[in-house]
């Protein structure tokens, strides 16, 4: 070892002999790279103890008198951090800044979101003065497709001289991203464990009894090949005398008789019935093995809700008297500011009673308060049962001795899929505790139909590639351009990881089209013809078809347009002709259609409350005469309903029978022209009349095939040469038109952008600029504001919801009529549509902003407390961001009145998760 490397090991030996293990080589080696002054990736799995390695970064700058940002994804994950680093550096060495919470900010270590050191990059905020290194924790985050963007805004924004240190769980491409830190950061070196500190053992529950998932149960420590992975032969049995019970085709249970015999066969050969588990039955199970605690993943909130019942129910108690009493302290120390009525309304007793029997539920529609009692419970071993949604799996450090998983399906937001290897590599993750498990242990759910082999494969592979989610956006643009310059900014998006994978793929599209070039000149040469230039005459041919169907298409695309774009204009309470189907007649808007549902829910002339389809819209429709519907209208009301019906039957009276537009526009004249001259020009082709014509004809369909195949491709590897740059481009032109930037240049309009983070940040700048706020009262505004942060989940859309007062509806209004124009903008500048803004949150936000209690907003809204709490914090933040933004002045005081009236009781609560 060379002195340099011995001076290296010693500094790394100090900082190693304030832990209580021994580090792992990984972790050494990491440490080293960092005191030679590099940057690191780290890839290792969930519990390995990847944080040492940011932890060292800390220390480091402490030793050396600089600046160290520790970031995470999520807020309760950073108030994490600070505590850890608290507790091992001192309060007057380490900071905190989470958006809404400010402490220590100019402390020597700051933990923070990456979203706040985002903004403080653009900002030029003095705090970034004596930086030497940022910790991006969680670093695998960048590929989530809401809030990947921010991850890579720092990496490519931070100075130069700024040494990182990214943490990332186990990825299949870690050295791919590694290559691009080095590129873009200099000197950023990888390193990977794949190895469990904890080994991980896989079984299966079948019933209330646990098999082993691998034969000799080899831990998996580290990926198996397939040679290894060999299934346990009594699981495979089992799986063969439970698809005699199992339709193969349907998967549904043959009739009872049948049943019966076969069942009554298992039973007299020994193997007895082959059933799923019980939960109840499962925690027994884990209990008597000694294999809690042990947190089961539950795709769904309702689910885990659901099984905190069953357990109940079911009178099984995990604790003793002593740990249910510290479980209460626990729980009486986080509620101080809840009062009875609220407690209530969170059906506290369920909870409190479960949690001192050890059993807790964890989701994020759980409130905040709840969460910190439970996780502080699960980590003193207090709690020895959490059902959790996924969520859980990326966020805070809950590790636990087992980890069980129910189902091996989950819904994604479109379709039930079935989990990803890295997924359940994920999950199964959390299972061992590192300095208190000798092994961990991952347990799935036996269900009719399952494939052991298949289990098996999944739970042998670590296939997690990291793709990026990188794409520009209007904020960016702005602060981009502001601060470098149009070129430089152009130049710093090709830099992005985005870019680095896309080139990549450009190359192998080269390749494929070399190869699709050689085999079409074989296919010409079949195709040659002694009556003339049949490639011509085949090229002729193809030119007819591809006008013909490009006319069909245009004409498609227009009606369907059309049709789109009054669908859009229909606001609540228009009466409007619904031009075929079974409800053909006169209708009225319930709920307006909105990005994620583009069809609105009207009544018809039947009386009847539909959500309109394709086959009932075939023309373009228009509102004749509007009729009311009341802001809270309920569908489930037979008197709601039917005074709205009578209203509809009273305006179609009035209005009398409408006729109905029919057919399709007419083609564009000059391509018809176009194809006309084409066919002529075939007819007199010397090729016309060839007896071989068609044989000919099948080559060069093939030829002409590939060729277009590599002209597509091309023209894919041309426009992906420069994606993201044309991208940032196409935003650029959106904001010139509506005079944000002025060449290398902001405007004040720019300026005021540059703060504004949000998804619909460019609708939020042009309402501001439009002056909808101006004249609204803080509940209305509130209620405004919401409709531009909030988005519904799957199970809230359709909500019959109009705005709280005529103030903010006739705001909504312009809200909705500025989103239209600012389409029109975009489809111009060919950018993605913004999102239209969702008010399924606005009389929510009214009623909070106005003083009403938890209880009662609560019921009303039917909202579950957690995303409550979360969205009202993200009005609280864009409010926030308003206050602060550049020519807001005079709406400011509003803004910051709307915090403060907001910012109350469990929304002023330290912990939150977003």
């Amino acid at each position: 070892m060379t002195e340099p490397e011995a001076g290296l090991a010693h500094v790394v030996a100090q900082f190693a002999a304030g832990y209580s293990f021994s580090f792992d080589d990984f972790q050494t080696d990491a440490c080293l790279k960092l005191a030679s002054g590099h940057g690191v990736l780290v890839a290792a799995p969930t519990g390995s103890g990847k944080t040492v390695v940011g932890e060292f970064a800390c220390w480091l700058a402490l030793r050396q008198g600089t600046k160290c940002f520790y970031t995470t994804p999520i807020k309760a994950l950073s108030n994490q951090k600070f505590h850890d680093l608290v507790a091992r550096h001192g309060a007057d060495n380490v900071g905190l800044l989470t958006g809404d919470t400010s402490i220590n900010s100019e402390a020597p270590i700051v933990v923070m979101t990456t979203e706040v050191l985002r903004n403080m990059i653009y900002a030029r905020s003095r705090t970034l003065s004596g930086l030497s290194s940022v910790v991006m924790d969680e670093v695998h985050y960048l590929a989530d497709r809401f809030r990947g963007a921010v991850w890579e805004e720092v990496i490519l924004g931070l100075a130069d001289s700024v040494q990182l240190v990214a943490l990332s769980a186990t990825v299949s491409n870690a050295e791919e991203f590694g290559e691009w830190l080095d590129e873009v950061r200099g000197e950023v070196d990888v390193v990977v464990s794949e190895r469990r500190v904890v080994p991980l053992y896989q079984h299966v529950l079948v019933g209330r009894r646990l098999y082993d998932l691998f034969a000799g149960q080899a831990p998996t420590e580290v990926p198996l090949p397939q040679s290894r992975a060999d299934v346990n032969p009594e699981l495979l049995r089992l799986a063969k005398a439970d698809a005699r019970v199992t339709r193969d085709d349907s998967r549904r249970m043959r009739g009872r008789r049948v049943r019966g015999k076969i069942e009554a066969r298992q039973r007299a050969s020994g193997e007895g019935v082959i059933r799923a588990p019980r939960r109840d039955g499962a925690v027994e199970v884990l209990q008597q093995q000694n294999l809690l605690p042990a947190i089961f993943f539950i795709f769904s909130r309702q689910g885990c809700d659901q099984a905190v019942r069953q357990m109940l129910g079911s009178d099984i108690r995990l604790t003793d008297r002593a740990e249910r009493e510290q479980l209460l302290q626990i729980a009486a120390k986080h509620v101080g500011m809840l009062t009875a009525a609220d407690k209530r309304a969170l059906d506290w007793d369920t909870f409190i009673e479960a949690l001192g029997r050890g059993i807790a539920a964890h989701h994020a529609g759980l409130l905040p308060v709840f969460k910190a009692i439970v996780e502080e419970g699960f980590v003193k071993g207090l709690v020895k049962v959490v059902f959790a949604t996924e969520t859980l799996a990326l966020g805070i450090n809950m590790p636990a001795r087992t980890v069980v998983v129910e189902k091996l399906v989950k819904y994604n937001g479109e379709t039930h899929a079935e989990l990803s290897p890295g997924e359940y590599t994920q999950l199964t993750g959390r299972a061992g505790r590192r300095g208190i498990d000798v092994e961990g242990h991952a347990v799935v759910f036996w269900q009719p139909g399952m494939d052991p082999r298949a289990l098996a494969g999944l739970a042998s592979r670590r296939t997690y590639p990291l793709k990026s989610s990188f794409a520009p956006t209007y904020n960016m643009a702005v602060n981009l351009v502001g601060s470098i310059g149009r070129v430089r900014a152009r130049a710093l998006l090709e830099q992005s990881f985005a870019q680095f994978q896309t080139d990549r793929r450009v190359v192998a599209m080269a390749r494929q089209a070399s190869r699709d070039d050689e085999q079409a000149e074989i296919l010409w040469a079949q195709a040659e013809c002694d009556r003339g230039d049949f490639r011509q005459y085949a090229e002729l041919r193809d030119r007819i078809g591809a006008l013909e169907a490009e006319a069909a298409k245009e004409r498609k695309r227009d009606h369907r347009a059309e049709i789109a774009g009054s669908l859009t204009d229909l606001e609540a309470g228009d009466v409007f002709w619904i031009p075929a189907g079974k409800h053909q007649g006169w209708a009225a808007v319930i709920t307006p259609a909105v990005a994620h549902q583009p069809w609105p829910t009207v009544m018809t002339a039947g009386r009847q409350i539909v959500q309109l389809a394709d086959r009932d819209v075939t023309q373009p429709v228009t509102a004749i005469s509007r009729v009311r519907v009341p802001k809270r209208f309920d569908v489930r009301s037979a008197a709601d309903r039917r005074q709205l019906a009578n209203s509809l039957a009273a305006r179609a009276e009035s209005l009398g029978e409408r006729p109905v537009r029919t057919g399709r526009p007419r083609a564009d004249a000059e391509l018809a022209d176009e194809i006309a001259e084409l066919r002529a020009q075939l007819r007199v082709h010397p090729c016309h009349d060839c007896p071989d014509r068609e044989e000919h004809a099948r080559a060069a369909e093939q030829a002409l095939r590939l060729t277009r195949g590599h002209e597509r491709t091309r023209a894919k590897a041309k426009a992906r040469a420069q994606s993201i740059a044309n991208r940032f481009d196409r935003i650029c032109g959106v904001l010139d038109s509506l005079g944000y930037l002025d060449g290398d240049r902001l405007t004040e309009r720019g300026a005021m952008l540059t703060r504004i983070y949000n998804e619909l940040d460019l609708l939020v700048a042009e309402s501001i600029r439009d002056g909808v706020f101006d004249d609204l009262e803080v509940p209305a505004l509130a209620a405004v504001l919401s409709s531009l942060v909030y988005e519904s989940r799957g199970d809230q859309q359709g909500q019959m919801r109009t705005m709280p007062d005529s103030p903010s509806e006739q705001a909504q209004s312009r809200v909705r009529r500025i989103w239209r124009d600012l389409g029109i903008v975009e489809r111009d500048n060919r950018v993605e549509r913004t999102p239209a803004p969702d008010i399924g949150f606005a009389d929510a936000a009214y009623q909070w902003a106005s003083g009403v209690g938890l209880a009662a907003v609560l019921d009303s809204s039917g909202l579950p407390a957690g995303d409550f709490v979360r969205w009202v914090r993200q009005v609280i933040d864009l409010a926030g961001q308003i206050a602060q933004a550049p020519g807001t002045e005079a709406l400011a005081p509003k803004c910051r009145q709307l915090v403060t009236v907001m910012r109350r009781d469990i929304a002023d609560f330290a912990v939150d998760e977003d």
